[in-house]
């Protein structure tokens, strides 16, 4: 009798993990298919096209076309990753290779803490020194500028990048490392040419997730962008103000009527990004299941 009633014991907590499992698959579909249900209106009525391509989003004449916001987006996003990925890719060399153990225990809680903080306080932050700071030094406005969202959205993605790299450098095998030494290589040497390759697939895969956080990032961009929906001339320009996607949701869902177009506009934004955010989890998943079975091998 005991042993039946641990078999039961045992179905029950399979079917709850299982239940759970099924359940976190439904809130997506069930996601996913709400943004489609509100927002493909939008690509029905403005047109696939002219939706995704269009250069002006005017809700005064019912014009929405999400090329500005795109393009901002774009803009933003490679700033941010840029500028993440310059320091945040030594900073992870330092940590598993140079880094003393006492400081390496010290210094990636500290980097892992930074993940923590609010989006809203890294925004006040932007708003008090890094808007004045750039308005000060290149003879801005106001500061508002693409510039200002990649500065603050780099170090908001630096944890990511530092975090997932110093993961896969610490995860090569050691049996390299010492080879590569005792074949009278410098320390620098084996880091250059034989630490950083076996680690490049999971140090991409941070830059790939370090892009769906700056993507998906609201509050903090919406206080330093400027929030114009308007397309930069010229194209890289980095001192203008501009806009990006999950800013102009935030800024106008408050205000949109249920069931207008600028409502299922908002929507259709949503769904673009939905589905760039989710591709982009999906190839860095591929990439860690792929570096996983490396070190596996190894």
């Amino acid at each position: 009798m005991r042993a039946n009633f641990k078999n039961i014991k045992e179905k029950l907590i399979e079917d709850l993990l299982f239940i759970a499992a099924i359940s976190s698959i439904v809130v997506i579909l069930f996601i996913f298919i709400f943004l489609m249900k509100e927002g493909a209106f939008a690509f029905l009525e403005n047109g696939v096209f002219n939706f995704i391509f269009g250069t002006k989003w005017r809700m005064e004449t019912g014009t929405y076309g999400m090329a500005p916001l795109i393009i901002g987006s774009l803009l933003v996003t490679i700033g941010a990753v840029g500028f993440a990925t310059i320091l945040g890719i030594p900073s992870a060399i330092f940590l598993s290779e140079l880094a003393p153990p006492r400081m390496g225990n010290i210094l990636k809680p500290t980097v892992e803490l930074l993940n923590s903080i609010p989006s809203i306080v890294y925004g006040f932050i932007g708003v008090v020194l890094l808007l004045t700071s750039l308005r000060d030094t290149f003879d801005m406005i106001d500061g508002h500028s693409f510039l200002a969202g990649s500065i603050l959205l780099g170090v908001m993605a630096l944890p990511t990048i530092i975090t997932i790299s110093d993961d896969a450098i610490t995860s090569v095998p050691k049996d390299l490392r010492e080879g590569s030494l005792a074949l009278g290589a410098t320390r620098w040497q084996t880091i250059r040419r034989v630490v950083l390759p076996s680690a490049i697939s999971g140090i991409m895969a941070s830059i790939l997730l370090a892009i769906g956080r700056v993507l998906g990032e609201t509050m903090a961009i919406m206080l330093v962008v400027g929030c114009v929906a308007r397309v930069p001339s010229p194209f890289f320009n980095f001192f203008q103000s501009g806009d990006t996607m999950t800013a102009r949701i935030a800024s106008e869902m408050g205000e949109a009527a249920r069931g207008s177009l600028q409502y299922h506009s908002l929507f259709g934004i949503g769904v673009l990004l939905l589905i760039i955010v989710t591709v982009l989890n999906v190839i860095a998943d591929l990439i860690r299941v792929r570096i996983q079975k490396k070190v596996g091998r190894g």
